[in-house]
């Protein structure tokens, strides 16, 4: 297997924060955040993709984007929120690095994102109810990442800890 680091869960999980403290942990290692590469790539916003183009688009996008990406090896990946919704890229994911979902409650992932504005899927009917129904709608296939951490609660380092162990205990 190769020795990607990915980083999957919900907007606001804190996939691009701790794939930040992560290269700092490895500098060798590349980080990219599969959202960002897409905007600077395509010089669009990913809000103004879905508004465009729309959702399915933006999807095969990303899909393109992990394809691209799990050729490599040495990387930390940051996903976007729906990127492990798509069984191609599931498949991909897990058979190049290590897949490891962030759990967080819906009340947390809301205090963490109630002030973002540019989250495309939150634009109507925004609030714990609706993340809840994302995340409800998601969450069978969060759990096919190879490891769960819960960071409801967690500080960064005690979530780093547990990713460093947990992917020491999978790769034994």
């Amino acid at each position: 297997m190769k020795n990607n680091i990915i980083l999957v869960g919900m907007m606001g999980a804190g996939k691009t924060y701790i794939g930040k403290a992560l290269k700092t942990i490895h500098p060798d290692m590349n980080l990219i955040d599969t959202d960002e590469y897409i905007e600077k790539s395509n010089k669009i916003k990913i809000s103004e993709i879905f508004e465009r183009y729309g959702e399915n688009y933006f999807r095969d996008l990303e899909t393109s984007v992990i394809k691209e990406f799990t050729k490599n090896d040495n990387q930390i990946i940051s996903l976007g929120g729906g990127a492990f919704e798509r069984e191609i890229n599931r498949e991909l994911l897990n058979n190049n690095g290590y897949t490891i979902y962030l759990k967080t409650s819906a009340n947390e992932l809301y205090e963490r994102i109630k002030n973002e504005t540019h989250r495309p899927l939150l634009k109507q009917g925004f609030g714990v109810e609706k993340i809840e129904e994302i995340l409800v709608k998601r969450e069978n296939n969060y759990n096919q990442a190879l490891i769960t951490i819960d960071t409801t609660e967690k500080s960064q380092y005690n979530i780093i800890e547990e990713v460093m162990k947990r992917i020491d205990e999978y790769a034994k």
